[in-house]
């Protein structure tokens, strides 16, 4: 079935997210969050919501970006391995907390864990960037953007 692009049909509405996402890109550099792992966090989000369109967007965005394969590979089993540093945890964590809000609302155990390694910049980044990448993902997955090799 045939779905609306919510691009397409709404593009004021669209350039408002593309301007979100500039401005949570700056904060994110601001805050000296590198710019692969911000694409890592993207697709971990994106893997949380089955959004294989953005998926595959910053799987490759990351690589481009200087983030390993490996890196890539495990990121779905980051707790279980030694390729994140601590700051780098806090922040997946961060990202999954924001991004299944409705488990927990964003715990209190996962917002001390982060402010402890996270500067109160690094946190408003993180969080501004869940904020966008499930917009995008809930615009992605609404409209059926295409998946093909």
């Amino acid at each position: 079935m045939e779905r609306v692009n919510l691009g397409k049909a709404a593009p004021a509405l669209y350039q408002g997210v593309m301007e979100l996402e500039r401005l949570v890109s700056a904060a994110l550099a601001d805050a000296g969050i590198a710019l692969g792992f911000a694409h890592l966090l993207r697709l971990r989000a994106s893997q949380l919501n089955q959004c294989a369109f953005c998926m595959r967007l910053h799987a490759r965005d990351a690589l481009t970006s200087g983030e390993s394969a490996d890196r890539i590979a495990v990121l779905p089993g980051w707790r279980e391995t030694a390729y994140f540093d601590a700051t780098e945890r806090a922040g997946l964590a961060l990202m999954e907390a924001i991004t299944l809000v409705s488990v927990g609302q964003v715990e209190d155990a996962v917002y001390a864990q982060a402010a402890a390694v996270l500067s109160p910049a690094q946190m408003a980044a993180i969080e501004w960037l869940a904020v966008v990448i499930n917009s995008w993902n809930r615009i992605a997955i609404a409209s059926r953007y295409p998946v093909a090799p």
